[in-house]
């Protein structure tokens, strides 16, 4: 009688996992962005992302000249100081931060010469990061507008 009831179980236990379906999980906007735009050390999901070509929201950022003016402000433990030759040092919980422009390093007085209309996605990445060596705050990730992302805007 116990085998007969073990076998049971076990049947029912085998038919219930079987007949389970598999429901596919539904990606998040952050994960499309990262796997559209982000390689290599950058794919991490950890960071605060701002879509620039898709999102209603972020349109008032076209109205500023230097996308650290935009930033400051909207990304928590983020300060943009101003120093004396009007290069603009951005700060991520007091440490400086490292900005790198499609995956490439590049100094701050850089972002003066790119168009905010250019940018496609803005993504921060919070606290040490192993593809900067001079950036212990963390890391500003700025994306610009691709091919593919024009073709989509007409």
């Amino acid at each position: 009688m116990k085998k007969l009831l073990l076998s049971a179980m076990v049947l029912l236990i085998s038919v219930a996992s079987f007949s389970q379906k598999r429901i596919a999980r539904v990606k998040t906007r952050e994960e499309l962005l990262n796997e559209q735009y982000c390689s290599g050390l950058f794919k991490t999901n950890d960071g605060t992302y701002f879509d620039l070509v898709n999102d209603n929201t972020t349109i008032s950022a076209k109205g500023y000249h230097n996308i650290l003016d935009w930033l400051e402000g909207r990304v928590a433990g983020l300060e943009v100081y101003v120093a004396r030759n009007n290069e603009r040092i951005p700060l991520i919980r007091n440490s400086r931060a490292g900005i790198f422009v499609d995956e490439i390093a590049v100094s701050p007085e850089c972002l003066n010469s790119l168009s905010v209309n250019d940018i496609a996605m803005i993504k921060i990445i919070k606290g040490p990061f192993a593809g900067a060596i001079n950036s212990p705050g963390g890391v500003i990730a700025i994306y610009t507008v691709g091919g593919d992302d024009e073709e989509e805007e007409d």
